[in-house]
């Protein structure tokens, strides 16, 4: 995939006055203004090494160029209270489903995070662990009894053509620490252009 490329088109249709590109920070040839690096907050660097060895797509020494770096759960944390249904789109707060159990299936790279969320609202967990970027085709939304399916957003793009009535997924939003927020927009509005 060329991201400038992407980009390109993306202006010729859009009019945008920001892009904010997932997992851009080792796309050199991409231009950018501002660099924000997320770290994960449970498990930080792993072993420090880099892919294939350890969890890391670049050394730590990167964040010495990026203009912020936010650890998930410090200076941001996740959010997530409403389930929706992936046929219908019927939604269903999470708080109603203390005490289920359900099945999990996902593919994403840190699958336990969302299973921990699942346990602490008080969801009964079975996992269902794939890969991460995993290609479903249907048979992962068979289960051999009544609980219902709980998946990711990301997971449920993957899922929509096989949307079953007890499959769900749970979309999560990124809540900034009030004090990040206002730096940052302070930072976009200094831009020439912002």
């Amino acid at each position: 995939k060329d991201r400038n490329q992407a980009i390109t088109a993306l202006l010729q249709q859009h009019a945008c006055d920001i892009i904010i590109a997932d997992d851009g920070l080792q796309h050199y040839r991409m231009g950018r203004d501002v660099e924000i690096c997320v770290v994960d907050g449970q498990r930080r660097f792993g072993n420090g090494w880099c892919l294939p060895a350890g969890p890391l797509r670049e050394s730590v020494s990167r964040l010495a160029s990026c203009d912020f770096v936010v650890i998930n759960g410090e200076t941001m944390h996740m959010r997530g209270d409403t389930l929706v249904n992936l046929a219908t789109a019927e939604t269903q707060p999470l708080s109603a489903w203390i005490g289920k159990t359900v099945h999990v299936v996902t593919g994403i790279g840190n699958p336990q995070r969302f299973i921990e969320t699942l346990e602490q609202a008080g969801l009964q967990v079975i996992p269902h662990l794939y890969p991460d970027h995993h290609a479903f085709t249907g048979t992962e939304l068979c289960v051999d009894d009544a609980h219902p399916i709980l998946m990711t957003e990301k997971d449920a793009v993957k899922c929509r053509q096989f949307a079953v009535q007890h499959a769900w997924y749970l979309p999560i939003e990124a809540v900034l620490s009030e004090d990040f927020a206002q730096t940052l927009l302070t930072r976009l509005q200094g831009l020439p252009y912002g």
